[in-house]
């Protein structure tokens, strides 16, 4: 069976984020394989146990993303392939999901994982844009997964119900909490790991115009909440109070 998992690297989710001139600063940040991501690699590697084949993780980012692969490898995983995207903004999922489509038309798959959202934009649209781009069949926020030759079943979150599906493969599907408990890479996959195969493909290798994955969206600006003020508690008679927050709810709140 041909496994693949689709990595993003992201914050520490207990790292500190600063903001810097309207941008969060990366210089002093700690990345992570993004935790959801985690749960996939998880999956795959405990599929590729039981009914064979091998397990690649892909990533598009810069050289810096290799960290992240390699602890994937340590994990478990086979191969790792870091598609290069340095001169590009591979934070739009447009771009992101295209450069990886054009790569997996390449490829031989049966199963295409990926975690449920990243930590940091929180979209969760990747995986769902690179299916539909694929043509295959997809589903989100799996809590189980079930493969008997060609026929899959799977069980997703949905508001706080479960709702079980039949399909087959090939199939994209993105993880959940709840669908295993990742691994910790250990000290003899950590020294595995060092030997393993990670590919770095630039676009020129995949024949990518620049032009055609181009950002479809731009970050403008981002910035911090507003600190909270303490609440007011209105007194004195009951039609008086009313008077008062509707003073207050259009001249300091502005909603009416």
């Amino acid at each position: 069976m041909n496994l693949f998992v689709i990595l993003k690297r992201t914050f520490d989710t207990e790292e500190k984020i600063s903001i810097a001139n309207g941008a969060i600063a990366h210089d002093s940040a700690e990345y992570i394989i993004n935790p959801y991501d985690e749960y996939a690699i998880e999956e795959a590697i405990t599929l590729r146990d039981t009914h064979g084949g091998e397990v690649t993780v892909v990533t598009v980012g810069t050289e810096e993303s290799e960290k992240e692969l390699r602890t994937a490898l340590a994990m478990g995983a086979d191969k790792a392939v870091l598609i290069d995207a340095e001169e590009l903004d591979h934070s739009d999922q447009f771009t992101t999901a295209a450069i990886l489509a054009t790569y997996f038309k390449e490829q031989e798959f049966d199963l295409i994982l990926g975690g449920n959202v990243a930590i940091d934009n929180g979209t969760g649209q990747v995986g769902p844009r690179l299916a539909e781009l694929l043509d295959i069949p997809q589903v989100t926020t799996i809590t189980k997964l079930e493969i008997n030759g060609t026929d899959v079943k799977i069980e997703r979150d949905v508001e706080g119900d479960v709702e079980k599906i039949e399909t087959s493969l090939p199939l994209l599907v993105t993880a959940q909490q709840g669908l295993n408990e990742p691994r910790y890479p250990s000290l003899p996959g950590i020294m595995k790991a060092k030997k393993k195969p990670l590919e770095t493909l630039e676009l020129d290798d995949l024949d990518i115009d620049e032009d055609d994955v181009e950002a479809k969206t731009k970050t403008i600006e981002v910035y911090l909440p507003a600190k909270k003020e303490a609440g007011k508690i209105l007194s004195g008679e009951l039609n008086d109070q009313v008077k008062e927050l509707v003073s207050l709810l259009r001249s300091e709140a502005k909603v009416i």
